[in-house]
């Protein structure tokens, strides 16, 4: 975590914890079931391993998710959203909203995940 702001902006220190290309499809993934690092992987986007590693690792240092073992050997864990996390959720479905009306042929994010509560 990045204990030094490069302004008072809300949207720029925003942008600092989940502005990186993976963060926001890895939340989506989370408030979708997925909870352990080879579900992540068979995400349609396609993220690398060594990515998702760091992007965990980031997560994690930033309060957005926590991780527990579930496996002891090899050594596996499962990834839960903190309440910092969690309340990220009516960002992505504003962007769900922003991009189905504005990007032609995007998915239409089914009604459970819209109907979510924060």
């Amino acid at each position: 975590m990045n204990d030094e702001m490069r302004s008072g902006c809300p949207i720029a220190n925003t942008l600092d914890i989940v502005g990186d290309r993976w963060t926001l499809v890895v939340l989506r993934d989370l408030f979708t079931g997925k909870d352990k690092f080879s579900d992540f992987l068979t995400s349609p986007e396609g993220i690398a391993t060594n990515v998702l590693s760091s992007r965990l690792q980031t997560m994690e240092a930033n309060g957005l998710v926590e991780k527990t073992v579930y496996q002891r050997r090899p050594k596996r864990f499962a990834y839960k959203l903190t309440q910092k996390g969690h309340d990220l959720l009516p960002v992505l479905q504003s962007m769900c909203r922003w991009a189905n009306a504005h990007v032609p042929g995007t998915w239409t994010p089914p009604d459970w995940f819209m109907s979510l509560k924060a």
